[in-house]
């Protein structure tokens, strides 16, 4: 908890650097402050709001026992075991099967899934992968995430915008600029997966561990994540944001291939599916 705590921290101090530096650039010590207070409402915004940003951008429509009891009590059964306050609990009306968990912390978590995971998933399956989501709860890592999908969008917009205004103020101030914001747009988008990647890997693996747990058996997500991994490459999220994507059980983007599989937030699903396995075979489950 405090390791994730620290790097929140940082990732707000980071960013309050990044566009105070940026601000700096295009307008000398007045742009420096301007940058600082951007950064500084940004990082208020992610606190308090990132998850609510993420619950409208893929539409999620909060569920009740009374419409959706399958989903609800299930979710209440796991929260009981992982010893959770309640989470709110959304539908995301995607046909791709997915989750992911967000929030600022377990007293104000929500647990969300697309109506394709509730299509193709059997209740065991189902439990496993709430359980993974109820593991980030449990870990704290719905904040980090969130505030790192905000600071991902962050960099990937001041990229795209910065060449627009390398080209202000005067002669000399235009030369020693446009060489720098020329840098820091190439390299931005390469940040900000480094950002997801360093975040997700290793807390997947955790998250998975606390799902089996919290579900009672490790072949429960082992069988989810095998469909998991069969449909996310077939069938494709109407809405696609990569700023979002390491928050989700499984990356809800297309194949990755190639050079860029080293940028890659979500660890392999074998190497997951292997890690159950063994979780398995220790509980003699297997």
């Amino acid at each position: 908890m405090f390791a994730n705590s620290l790097k929140t921290g940082m990732l707000m101090f980071a960013l309050i650097m990044l566009f105070t530096t940026i601000g700096g650039l295009l307008g000398s010590s007045e742009g420096a402050f301007i940058g600082l207070l951007i950064a500084g409402g940004m990082s208020f915004f992610s606190y308090w709001f990132s998850d609510k940003m993420v619950l409208s951008a893929y539409n999620g429509k909060e569920v009740t026992e009374l419409n959706n009891p399958r989903l609800y009590r299930m979710v209440k059964n796991l929260a009981a075991n992982a010893k959770l306050p309640m989470p709110k609990v959304y539908i995301i009306p995607e046909r791709q099967p997915n989750a992911f968990a967000t929030g600022r912390n377990p007293q104000h978590a929500a647990v969300a899934c697309t109506e394709g995971l509730l299509e193709i998933m059997n209740d065991n399956e189902l439990a496993g992968v709430l359980g993974h989501e109820l593991g980030h709860v449990k870990h704290r890592d719905i904040l980090i995430s969130t505030i790192a999908a905000t600071f991902a969008g962050a960099i990937s917009n001041i990229a795209r915008f910065l060449p627009y205004f390398g080209n202000s103020g005067d002669s000399r101030r235009r030369r020693n600029n446009t060489g720098t914001l020329m840098l820091f747009s190439f390299l931005a988008p390469i940040g900000a997966a480094i950002i997801q990647m360093s975040i997700s890997r290793s807390r997947e693996f955790m998250a998975d561990r606390a799902g089996a747990e919290f579900s009672g058996n490790p072949l429960y997500l082992r069988d989810a994540l095998n469909k998991l991994e069969a449909y996310s490459h077939n069938v494709a999220m109407s809405k696609q944001n990569p700023a979002y994507s390491h928050m989700f059980i499984v990356n809800p983007l297309s194949g990755i291939k190639g050079l860029a599989d080293l940028f890659r937030t979500h660890p392999s699903t074998s190497d997951r599916i292997k890690e159950l396995e063994k979780m398995a075979y220790d509980k003699h489950l297997m």
